[in-house]
């Protein structure tokens, strides 16, 4: 179903974007870098957190890494990651498959700076085997996204 509700999220605000779906697993960064052939940073990555009573997604380029410091500064509070089974519940999506696209429940979404090294990257699209190339700035346009900035910084 999940990948369902995002053909029907962009069918409704984006209907020049196409879902691509492929035979084997993108399911992880590297699968997905490898199965669409870009850099493993391309790959938009959603990480499910809990911020005291709240659930949030951060998208962040998928070779990044959350700096702890920098959550807690942005969010006000220790975040943790979602048990797969909360995962599920809460965003509709497989683990492999989460996106902020389509959603079981509204949920706050964020987009790390990290992205905008980027002029498109690739999120997940429902499904352990589903993607979209997409700017940057229309993913978070298109999901509400407020830009934060929580992910270690990378050596230049």
């Amino acid at each position: 179903m999940s990948l369902q509700s995002v053909r029907e999220f962009f069918a409704e605000r984006a209907p020049d974007i196409n879902i691509i779906e492929l035979e084997q697993s993108t399911a992880t960064v590297a699968l997905a870098a490898a199965a669409h052939q870009v850099e493993p940073g391309q790959i938009a990555k959603t990480l499910s957190l809990k911020v005291k009573d709240r659930v949030i997604l951060v998208v962040a380029k998928g070779d990044a890494r959350l700096d702890n410091k920098k959550l807690k500064e942005a969010f006000g509070a220790k975040a943790r990651m979602l048990s797969s089974d909360e995962v599920v519940t809460l965003t509709g999506h497989p683990v492999g498959g989460v996106c902020p696209f389509g959603l079981e429940n509204p949920l706050d979404v964020y987009c790390d700076i990290s992205l905008q090294a980027y002029d498109e990257v690739l999120p997940a699209a429902g499904a352990i085997h589903s993607a979209v190339r997409i700017s940057p700035h229309r993913l978070a346009s298109l999901t509400d996204a407020t830009w934060v900035d929580v992910c270690l910084s990378s050596p230049s």
